[in-house]
């Protein structure tokens, strides 16, 4: 056989969230160079935080994504709230996790229903599949809508919400409010376990991860908007220490900085959200999962599908419970005075477990900030996924072998908008 090499560029990746390309490079059957190329222009997030009010980040970064605003909110907050050493009312962090139930349902939804499914039946993209498959595309888009309500509801919109802050919220519902919500909720419930038996009976490659495992962990249920952090190799640990484990490090090939977790590469999002946390699921969403072939935990990528959608039913469960019990909070926020100091904060949005850090001075305004998303964390294990699907694949041809490397991509439900950090510029002259 002659010695051959080839090249595979996708110049912009099709149904993920933001732009960014992919190059692949083999010499002969050796996979020699596998980058996810996020070129998206820096945003500047993290500097121009510096000097506003501790009060303006949860709205200001809101902007970064407009699928999972309210993890940035979140995450924001926590790191604040932390910072100040001020404490939500148990009533108010109840509401806050509401919010963010809303968050899973609608960007889940999206995910599976138009960019993740079209893979698996055979659709270039979501209007074919809704030629074939209507129902699946309608029940899709009555979740998410059911998602975007409770966004709209809590948050003043769906989008970049605008009632929320440090200690709270600016305005809280009456229970009233929250009555049509539930029946809404109660109606995409079924939709939700339908997809979920469903994508259940689908054919999966086979690919196990060997990368180490990070996502957030409460307790006293399965984590979302707060927690410590969890680690496969058993360590648990509180957001403070997370600069002492997480290193980043710049790649020449992309805007977004590359993760270690104590010098090895991880993943974060559904797969480790499951694994290290299923056993906190109520026993109806354990026993879905066991139903759909989910173990205790899930290892292969391209049945992440399974695990977002046990994750969009236990956030309606989750989401009606939380109305059910639901009583006014005597007040809309507690009182924030900022102080001298370091705050941590972590929450999982829909793609994996999303850091803050930030510094303020005695003045209340912003020292420094430090925004640490899922996706750039997965970068580098997305990479090696890559190579070992190309590896194991180099029988296809490139048409072929290029949509299965869009297809692997696709798995971990990359949202390239929140590569909010800016690329270190190097110059030589000679």
């Amino acid at each position: 056989m002659s010695h051959r090499s080839r090249q595979l560029r996708v110049s912009s990746l099709a149904r993920v969230e933001g732009e960014g390309a992919l190059r692949i490079v083999i010499d002969g059957d050796v996979v020699e160079r596998a980058e996810l190329n996020i070129y998206e222009p820096p945003r500047f997030f993290e500097a121009f935080l510096r000097g506003r009010s501790f009060t303006e980040p949860p709205d200001i970064t809101a902007r970064i994504c407009g699928i999972c605003p309210v993890a940035y909110q979140t995450s924001a907050c926590n790191a604040l709230e932390q910072a100040c050493g001020a404490e939500l009312d148990p009533p108010l962090a109840r509401l806050r996790r509401l919010l963010y139930c809303g968050e899973w349902i609608s960007s889940h939804a999206l995910h599976i229903h138009l960019l993740h499914l079209p893979d698996f039946l055979g659709c270039p993209d979501a209007v074919a599949l809704a030629t074939g498959h209507r129902d699946l595309v309608e029940h899709g888009l009555a979740v998410k809508k059911s998602g975007n309500a409770l966004l709209e509801l809590l948050g003043g919109r769906a989008i970049h919400p605008i009632n929320v802050r440090v200690g709270g919220f600016h305005a809280v519902p009456d229970p009233a409010d929250l009555a049509p919500l539930a029946e809404q909720l109660r109606h995409a419930q079924g939709f939700a376990v339908d997809t979920a038996q469903r994508v259940g009976e689908l054919d999966f490659p086979d690919l196990e991860l060997e990368h180490d495992l990070l996502a957030v962990t409460a307790p006293d249920g399965y984590a979302i908007e707060s927690g410590n952090i969890r680690v496969s190799t058993g360590t648990v640990f509180p957001a403070t220490e997370f600069p002492d484990h997480v290193a980043e490090h710049q790649v020449p090939h992309s805007t977004a900085l590359h993760a270690t977790f104590d010098g090895r590469r991880y993943l974060t999002g559904p797969l480790a959200r499951y694994s290290l946390n299923s056993a906190a699921l109520p026993p109806p969403v354990r026993r879905l999962a066991e139903s759909i072939g989910l173990g205790d935990e899930c290892r292969n990528p391209f049945r992440s599908i399974l695990v977002r959608a046990v994750e969009v039913v236990f956030a309606i469960d989750e989401a009606l419970r939380l109305i059910t019990e639901y009583e006014k909070p005597p007040r809309a926020a507690v009182p924030v005075t900022p102080r001298a100091g370091v705050g941590h904060g972590v929450s999982e949005a829909p793609r994996g477990l999303l850091y803050h850090r930030y510094e303020i001075g005695d003045d209340g305004l912003v020292r420094s900030a430090t925004i640490v998303p899922p996706t750039s964390q997965n970068q580098a294990a997305i990479e090696e996924d890559l190579r070992r699907v190309v590896a194991a694949n180099l029988d296809l041809d490139d048409a072929a072998l290029t949509a299965l490397c869009e297809r692997t991509i696709r798995n971990y439900d990359p949202c390239i908008s929140c590569a909010a950090h800016f690329l270190q510029l190097r110059m030589e002259r000679r």
